[in-house]
């Protein structure tokens, strides 16, 4: 008898199962704690930022924009505003540039 007719069948992906393969399974969002006390205020300024920078890089790459130079500032600050999310300053559109870079 030949190897692969010992070989176990893969298991199905998305296309090619007769029904749907679930990817995800449902979660609880994590219960948000405070930030540390005692730091400096740049600190926090900076730790929002890049949690800003995030959301706004991820909703990027959802909505199709994977490059970052296809992310210009007036890019950015539409998909701040279509996701709810304050006007983003110079700094933080840089920085929505930097993760796109760097997440490759």
């Amino acid at each position: 008898m030949p190897a692969a007719a010992l070989k176990p069948k893969p298991l199905p992906t998305q296309s090619t199962a007769k029904r749907s393969v679930r990817l995800d399974s449902p979660y609880a969002p994590l219960e948000k704690s405070p930030l540390p006390a005692g730091r400096p205020r740049e600190w926090y300024v900076t730790h929002n930022r890049r949690l800003k920078a995030m959301r706004l890089a991820i909703a990027l790459l959802d909505s199709g924009v994977h490059i970052p130079d296809q992310a210009r500032n007036e890019t950015i600050r539409s998909t701040a505003e279509l996701i709810g999310v304050h006007p983003p300053s110079d700094t933080t559109c840089h920085m929505v540039r930097a993760f796109m870079r760097y997440s490759r």
